[in-house]
C-alpha cells in the first residue's frame, strides 16, 4: 500500500475537547443536507449532551442524519439520547451490539473505533477524540491529550466514502434495508488550501493492514526524527524492528507514553519493551499530567499523523479505524511542538534508572505483558510476539 496524498487541502489541528467540540457543534449547526457521524464512546455526560442535541437540531430542521456507535464503547448510550435522535428522525446504528462474556472471541474484538464526521460532503473531521467530557470525573487535573483535524478540501470526499459504505454495510446487515451509496458526493470539494494529505482506513477486508503499513513505510523513510505519541503502545514484532532499525541508523526516535493510565494492563504491558527501545537509544517519555489519549506521529517535521489507531494489536489487526497523514511542514512542525510542550512536563525514563527496577515492578510488568500474549493468543492474532 503507497500513500496518495491529495492536495489542495485546508488543515485546522485541533488539541483536546476544548478546540475539538465547539469546532465540530459550530459544523453541525451549520449543515444544510446530511451528516455521518461515527464515535467509538458516546458519554452521558454534559460533551455527550451538547452533540446529541447538535445532531438532533440538524435532523429535525430536514437533514439526513446518520450515526453509528460501537456496541463495547457504547454500550451505554443513554436510552434518552437514543429518543432524542429518534424523535427528531435522525438515524442510529449500533457496530456489534452484541457482547457477551466471552470478549476474547475474535468477532467480539473486531469494533468500530473511528472518531469521524462529514458535513454535506464538504467538511470533514478525523482524529482520535470521544464524545466525553474532557475532564475525568473526579480527577483534578489537565484534560485528556488528545488531538482531532478539521478537513475541507478535496480530501473530505474520502471521507464520505468510507462514512457512506459502512452506513450502507451496517443498515443491510441489521435491517436489511438496502442504503444505496449513489457513488461520490456530487462533485468534489474545490480546493481549500495547499494542504496535501492522505485518508488511511482499516477494516477487516480490503484495507487490514493499510494504517500499519503507512506507519511502517513513513519510519522507513524517516531520516531524522520519528516522534510518536500513542496512548496504548504495544507494537508488533515488524513495528519494533522498525522503530529499532531507525534509532541504528541514526534517527532520533521520541515516544511518548501513558503514565497515567485508565488500562492499567496494557501500560505495564507496554513497558516490558522498554528494555530493548532504551538499548536502541530509543527515547521514552511517559506523560503524566493527565490521560494521554493521543495517537499521533511526526516524521522529520515533514509528515505527520493524526488518527483513531493505537499502536497495538486490537487497532492494528481488529479493530475499524481511521487516520489522516499529512504531507505539510507547518502542520508537522504545530503537532511536534504541541509534542514537545507535553514532553517538558512528563517522566523520562532513562536506561539506568530502568534496568535498577525492583523485581516486584518487573514481576508486574511482566505478568501484565503476559496477559497481553494471552489475550492476543486466544483471539488468534498472527505475529504479535
Amino acid at each position: 500500500m503507497t500513500l496518495t496524498f491529495i492536495p489542495g487541502n485546508s488543515l485546522t489541528l485541533l488539541r483536546n475537547g476544548e478546540q475539538y467540540f465547539p469546532a465540530l457543534i459550530e459544523a453541525l449547526d451549520a449543515a444544510k443536507r446530511e451528516i455521518f457521524f461515527e464515535t467509538y464512546i458516546f458519554a452521558d455526560d454534559e460533551t455527550g449532551s451538547l452533540i446529541c442535541d447538535a445532531l438532533a437540531r440538524a435532523a429535525a430542521r430536514g437533514l439526513k442524519v446518520h450515526v453509528i456507535v460501537d456496541g463495547f464503547g457504547a454500550r451505554d448510550f443513554a436510552p434518552r439520547f437514543r429518543n432524542m435522535l429518534k424523535d427528531a428522525g435522525a438515524g442510529l446504528l449500533v457496530f456489534r451490539p452484541k457482547i457477551s462474556p466471552l470478549t476474547l472471541r475474535r468477532n467480539r474484538l473486531r469494533r468500530m473505533h473511528r472518531k469521524l464526521a462529514v458535513l454535506d460532503g464538504e467538511v470533514a473531521f478525523v482524529g482520535g477524540i470521544n464524545i466525553i467530557d474532557d475532564y475525568p470525573p473526579g480527577e483534578r487535573m489537565p484534560p485528556r491529550f488528545d488531538f482531532a483535524v478539521r478537513v475541507e478540501g478535496p480530501l473530505v470526499q474520502h471521507v464520505w466514502v468510507a462514512a457512506a459504505k459502512l452506513w450502507a454495510r451496517l443498515e443491510w446487515l441489521q435491517t436489511r434495508r438496502r442504503w444505496r451509496v449513489a457513488g461520490l458526493p456530487e462533485a468534489i470539494p474545490p480546493a481549500r488550501g495547499s494542504q496535501r494529505a492522505a485518508f488511511v482506513v482499516r477494516d477487516n477486508i480490503r484495507h487490514r493492514r493499510d494504517i500499519e503499513d503507512a506507519f511502517l513505510q513513513a519510519i522507513a523513510a524517516a531520516k531524522q526524527e520519528v516522534m510518536i505519541a500513542n496512548a496504548y503502545f504495544l507494537p508488533g514484532r515488524h513495528f519494533r524492528r522498525a522503530l529499532i532499525d531507525a534509532a541504528c541508523r541514526g534517527v532520533r526516535v521520541v515516544l511518548l507514553v501513558q503514565g497515567v493510565s485508565d488500562h492499567p494492563v496494557m501500560q505495564y504491558a507496554s513497558r516490558a519493551l522498554f528494555d530493548s527501545f532504551l538499548e536502541a537509544g530509543i527515547e521514552i517519555h511517559e506523560y503524566v499530567r493527565s490521560e494521554l489519549h493521543a495517537k499521533v506521529a511526526i516524521f522529520d517535521s515533514a509528515v505527520a499523523s493524526v488518527g483513531s489507531s493505537n499502536i497495538d494489536p486490537f487497532s492494528l489487526v481488529l479493530a475499524r479505524e481511521a487516520n489522516l497523514f499529512v504531507e505539510d511542514g507547518a502542520f508537522a512542525t504545530s503537532l511536534r511542538a504541541s509534542l514537545m510542550e507535553a514532553i517538558e512536563s512528563a517522566r523520562t525514563v532513562r536506561a539506568p534508572a530502568w534496568r535498577r527496577l525492583s523485581w516486584t515492578v518487573r514481576a508486574r510488568i511482566w505478568a501484565a505483558y503476559g496477559i497481553a500474549r494471552m489475550m492476543t493468543s486466544l483471539s488468534r492474532i498472527e505475529g504479535w510476539h
